[in-house]
């Protein structure tokens, strides 16, 4: 695509842009009276103008019929959470028996481990990338001390090449054949959080099912912000929050997914709770678990009515862009994020992009590596009305996220970095 440094250029985008009034659908948050340019939806989402009201309507309902609500009317909160299947489903590339909406995201990666890390005999490691998210770290190291295993042992980290910030796939590929008799389970991010990389789960996936191990994903900064085929990549589980990119609010709940192989087995080890107990006995109250059919087997409470309630009001704005209409922008954005900052000219010994160049290696985020006072620019952008996130030690993360923003905020950031460093 041919971009161009100009603002007019910037706005003849927005103008062309068929998803240009889903912006008005979130709160921008504003810094004296003004928009800020909000570029961290990979961190936190905005918040969807109809969430209020959805979730004043549950709310209503509390109110007027306590405990009856969970029996009466259009969304009873009894079944409340098989209003989220489908557009979850639409969203990750799944059957909607393949995927269920509860808790949060490490205690559903702590649920999932118990089914699908199953240690045997010599075959017990469990293969991830080095420097995953720090919750995504400690889950698998509990997980390996809970089976008696030490950590340094029973989990391999694939790192990238001396002086590179990516991984490659072949290296991936590769350490996976390499530990093919030891291997139990490959679990990554589908996204690394710090640095943008998609990883290839297509083919990770098929590599780890070769040797014999069960593969699963942690879709936090991919879910709402990549192409995800889960069922069609065969992917054994994946679990992700709703609070980035799904712009579900703070803690808001978490979504797993399941395949329907696995999902169809009763006898496949599990942690059970009697919201996952089959529906038309759970109120016998018997002893015997029987599971649902399908990923929501795997629930253990009543449904989180009132998070829900907001994202269902997220997944039906969802439903009306399209996921592949969000990639496409997505990619454009960036790819203006991209040209910009190459015209600023600068030496990598001063700034550097760490994420992929290829468009179906990255999502929406760039992470700008830069070299001498990273913070003090950060402070910089943030105190005018630019809002993005900052990692340690010197990483700037730059999320173009396209439900929302615009080329305009592009080229905003673009012109107030330039003046940075001509500076």
């Amino acid at each position: 695509m041919s971009y161009q440094n100009t603002l007019a250029y910037a706005q003849s985008q927005d103008q062309a842009d068929s998803l240009r009034s889903f912006r008005d659908h979130y709160f921008i948050p504003q810094q004296n009276g003004t928009d800020t340019v909000y570029l961290c939806g990979n961190s936190l989402g905005l918040q969807p103008k109809a969430a209020r009201a959805a979730l004043e309507q549950e709310m209503t309902k509390w109110a007027e019929l306590g405990v009856e609500g969970h029996f009466t009317g259009d969304s009873p909160w009894f079944t409340y959470h098989t209003l989220l299947a489908a557009p979850t489903a639409r969203v990750v590339g799944a059957r909607p028996e393949e995927v269920v909406v509860m808790n949060q995201l490490t205690v559903n990666l702590h649920l999932m481990l118990v089914s699908f890390y199953r240690p045997q005999g010599k075959r017990f490691k469990i293969l991830t990338e080095a420097g995953a998210f720090p919750s995504d770290q400690y889950a698998l190291e509990s997980q390996v001390k809970f089976h008696g295993f030490n950590p340094d042992e029973a989990i391999l980290e694939v790192a990238p090449r001396p002086g590179e910030h990516i991984l490659r796939t072949e290296d991936i590929l590769a350490t996976i054949r390499e530990n093919e008799s030891e291997l139990a389970l490959v679990m990554m991010g589908g996204v690394n959080y710090y640095t943008g990389q998609v990883f290839d789960m297509a083919a990770i996936t098929q590599e780890a099912h070769a040797v014999g191990a069960m593969c699963g994903f942690d879709l936090a900064h991919a879910a709402g912000n990549v192409t995800l085929r889960l069922h069609d990549w065969n992917v054994d589980f994946a679990v992700w929050c709703t609070y980035k990119y799904l712009n579900s609010g703070p803690g808001g709940t978490s979504g797993v997914f399941v395949h329907e192989r696995h999902a169809q087995n009763p006898d496949l080890p599990r942690f059970a709770g009697w919201w996952g107990h089959d529906q038309g006995q759970r109120f016998q109250m018997k002893k015997g678990f029987i599971p649902m059919a399908g990923a929501d087997g795997w629930q253990l409470s009543n449904s989180q009515v009132l998070p829900m309630a907001v994202h269902k009001a997220s997944l039906e704005l969802f439903d009306q862009a399209g996921m592949d209409n969000l990639r496409a922008k997505s990619e454009k954005l960036t790819g203006y994020l991209e040209f910009l900052i190459k015209e600023l000219q600068q030496p990598k010994t001063a700034l550097e992009v760490i994420t992929p160049e290829e468009p179906s290696a990255r999502g929406c985020q760039l992470s700008l590596l830069v070299h001498q006072n990273g913070r003090q620019l950060f402070d910089t952008l943030m105190a005018n009305g630019f809002i993005l996130d900052w990692r340690e030690p010197n990483v700037i993360r730059v999320a173009p996220t396209p439900m929302y923003n615009t080329f305009e905020d592009v080229y905003r950031f673009g012109q107030f970095l330039a003046q940075h460093f001509r500076s």
